[in-house]
């Protein structure tokens, strides 16, 4: 945030990467990656669950850099929820 924005309290420019990231963050955040790093694999999943519905929505909407960011977000959140559930696949 630069420093203008912080001293008006004006909040960054919502755009639908930052959406995403967010979310994504939220996702991480379930799945055990935060700082007091607590596992809540109900609301990890309903989160993951929800970044796939906007992905299905979306389609053919998003640009290419859009598009490629909901894919690799949902990706690692996807592995990293079957990590954590224990139902990863063997090597």
């Amino acid at each position: 945030m630069s420093q203008a924005a912080e001293s008006s309290g004006e909040l960054p420019t919502v755009s639908f990467s930052s959406f995403i990231v967010s979310l994504a963050t939220s996702a991480m955040t379930h799945l055990g990656e935060g700082p007091d790093g607590r596992l809540d694999l109900e609301l990890a999943k309903q989160t993951i669950d929800l970044l796939s519905l906007l992905k299905e929505k979306t389609a053919g909407n998003l640009d290419v850099e859009e598009d490629k960011l909901i894919e690799a977000v949902l990706y690692e959140t996807r592995m990293r929820y079957l990590e954590r559930s224990g139902n990863a696949p063997s090597p």
